[in-house]
């Protein structure tokens, strides 16, 4: 798995370089958490669903 993503980031609203910041597996499957490079706005990910992508659909 990639250190680094590009991504839409809700609060730059633009393109933005997000970092990997955490990993672990849970009996859910895996969590990942993402920070903006830009503005530290942070997304979290288990087992491919997406904070970000919840955030969206509001």
């Amino acid at each position: 798995m990639s250190l680094e993503t590009e991504r839409e980031c809700p609060k730059c609203g633009e393109e933005r370089t997000f970092w990997r910041v955490a990993a672990t597996t849970l009996h859910l499957g895996r969590k990942t958490k993402w920070r903006c490079e830009d503005c530290g706005y942070g997304i979290t990910r288990v087992n491919g669903i997406s904070t970000a992508d919840a955030a969206e659909g509001a």
